[in-house]
């Protein structure tokens, strides 16, 4: 009769006899697998999504060089060259005076004022060549006399003499370079206090963002490109950028990657139909009119591409919110239960998706409240129907804008849940799981 304390080996693929091995110290032998069992697990999703996002991306980088800007342009035709000068100044004095009324202070019943109450500012130019010059300007309405005491920084402009005309000179703005710039240091430095070295690479993305809307996006549409195929491929490329950038390469940020592509594309959807069914025209505003005639003859088309470039570049933000989250959630959930299926992954990710969609909702419907409420209350001292406010037009296309962002994040929660939990459980590396990448695992015998 054998004396050996020790247990037999169990069978390679009885789990519970291995653990019950490895209580008693004796460690079996790894089981032979596949190539895409436990060491090669997640390389089929892997490799799917990622030929997905390397498929999208080329062709948005595809639709990026066939419609680059020129540096040319046939708009503008509505604009008038003028020579114009914006100058530092700093107030010296303000004092109320009367001028004559125009149509900018009409009143509630439709009428123009003879005389209205103005404020006459004092500045001296401290820029330029023209320092040290002293000069009276009118500012804008809603300045009054304790909003710009002595030393108030300022911007004027300079309008120079044309046939033979005095030079004219207007109030343009406050200077507020060094409260933008403090406010937006303090940004920079509290996420990268808080979120690390993650928090620089999501700043270097925005920055990257800023760029291509500066040096693609808006001189393409200026110049007449397809608002929608502009829109995009400057999206797409943004987000490949930025979410690899912040979130590291890994298969739960491509995942998520692949969630705000989808995203995007039924946000993209469902603005044209909805500018299509709302019968949403261009130039309805007064400012989009304005911008119609100085864009030119194409300018209502221009326009089109606009609206359809706004419902997209509104939907990146709010989806890679949701999509990053869902990932890591549904990947974190297959950390701490490797045995759940994707169905019992699914589930659970989408409990906490529930949650998300419904505080996504109303924060969604309170910013956007938030930002118009000036109008509203304009548009309650016209004593406008409630009803016929929102169906204007001014306030259809935020609507359709904003009822588009919402109901493609609603979608893309748990579309990227399945994704996310499809490919979770083919992965069973824990540092892949946790997004740190690739590991190499290291036994010790003892």
């Amino acid at each position: 009769m054998s004396t050996d304390p020790s247990p037999p080996v169990p069978a390679p693929h009885d789990p519970t006899a291995r653990r019950a091995a490895a209580a008693y110290g004796a460690v079996p032998p790894e089981p032979v697998e596949p190539a895409h069992g436990r060491h090669g697990g997640g390389r089929g999703p892997a490799w799917l999504l990622g030929a997905v996002v390397v498929v999208l991306g080329l062709a948005a980088l595809v639709g990026v060089a066939l419609t680059w800007p020129d540096g040319e342009t046939t708009a503008g035709a509505g604009l008038v060259d003028v020579d114009v000068q914006y100058l530092r100044a700093d107030v010296t004095d303000a004092r109320w005076t009367t001028c004559d009324g125009t149509i900018e202070d009409v009143a509630p019943d439709g009428t123009v004022p003879e005389t209205v109450q103005c404020l006459q500012v004092d500045a001296t130019v401290t820029g330029g060549s023209l320092a040290g010059t002293q000069v009276q300007v009118l500012a804008t309405s809603g300045v009054g006399v304790d909003d710009v005491p002595p030393g108030t920084g300022i911007i004027v402009e300079r309008y120079p003499p044309i046939d033979g005309a005095a030079e004219v000179w207007a109030w343009g703005d406050y200077q507020r370079g060094l409260p933008l710039g403090t406010f937006a240091l303090v940004f920079a430095l509290v996420t990268v206090l808080v979120a690390g070295l993650r928090g620089l690479r999501a700043l270097i993305g925005l920055a990257f963002a800023f760029v291509v809307l500066a040096v693609y996006l808006i001189p393409g549409l200026v110049q007449g490109q397809s608002g929608l195929v502009v829109a995009l491929c400057a999206s797409t490329v943004i987000v490949v950028v930025v979410l690899y950038l912040a979130h590291g390469v890994s298969l739960r940020t491509t995942t998520a990657l692949v969630g705000t592509l989808a995203g995007l594309a039924m946000v993209t959807g469902l603005g044209v139909l909805g500018a299509e069914l709302a019968h949403l025209q261009p130039g309805s505003t007064e400012e989009t009119y304005r911008l119609a005639r100085l864009l030119g003859d194409d300018g209502i088309q221009i326009l089109r591409g606009v609206f359809l470039s706004g419902v997209v570049l509104a939907g990146i933000g709010v989806l890679n919110d949701v999509t990053i989250t869902q990932a890591a959630a549904v990947f974190e959930l297959r950390a701490s239960d490797p045995d759940a299926s994707w169905r019992r992954l699914f589930e659970r990710g989408m409990r906490i998706g529930r949650d998300h969609i419904a505080s996504t909702v109303y924060t969604i419907a309170f910013a956007y409240a938030g930002a118009s409420l000036p109008v509203l209350l304009l548009l309650e001292l016209y004593a406008q129907p409630l009803t016929r406010t929102l169906t204007t037009g001014e306030f259809a296309e935020e609507i359709v804008r904003t009822l588009a962002g919402s109901v493609g994040l609603v979608l893309a929660i748990p579309l990227t849940t399945l994704i996310a939990a499809l490919a979770a459980v083919t992965v069973h590396d824990p540092a892949r799981l946790a997004g740190t990448g690739h590991t190499h695992t290291h036994r010790h015998v003892g």
